[in-house]
């Protein structure tokens, strides 16, 4: 398939601009002491739920050793447990703890108020409609 200088363009400044948007919601956080592999393990444990580390390398796409070297540094930071996998004693299971479920939920409570902040002062009505037509395209994007 032939790209075009457009496609080409949108798609570098699109890659950009979301780069930007990780790193500016990342600084909101207080996540800073955190990797984003090791803050993307909690969002998932809050969202999915118990998960052994075999599930979690699988749903982030990491080695298994990798996962296990994060979930060492989270256990060490209090943030996680594990369990005995009751269906299978040789497996266990990483939930999060108190200080993890208020961790995760915190900064995802920072950052949803940032940035619902910033679109309140810093665009206008048109503007914020703008972008929520852009994120249905965006949507689409992210299923092909």
């Amino acid at each position: 398939m032939q790209r075009t200088d457009d496609s080409y363009r949108v798609a570098q400044d699109l890659r950009v601009v979301f780069g930007r948007l990780r790193r500016r919601l990342r600084e909101v956080s207080s996540t800073g002491d955190l990797t984003p592999s090791q803050a993307s393990l909690l969002s998932r444990l809050d969202r999915d739920g118990a998960a052994s580390a075999s599930d979690l390398a699988a749903a982030e796409r990491v080695r298994p050793q990798s996962v296990a070297a994060q979930l060492t540094a989270l256990e060490d930071l209090g943030l996680i447990e594990r369990h005995p996998d009751p269906q299978d004693g040789r497996r266990q299971l990483v939930t999060l703890t108190g200080p993890g479920v208020e961790r995760i939920r915190g900064d995802r409570r920072a950052r949803q108020e940032w940035l619902a902040r910033t679109l309140q002062d810093g665009f206008t009505d048109a503007e914020r409609a703008t972008i929520t037509d852009a994120l249905v395209l965006l949507d689409r994007l992210t299923q092909s």
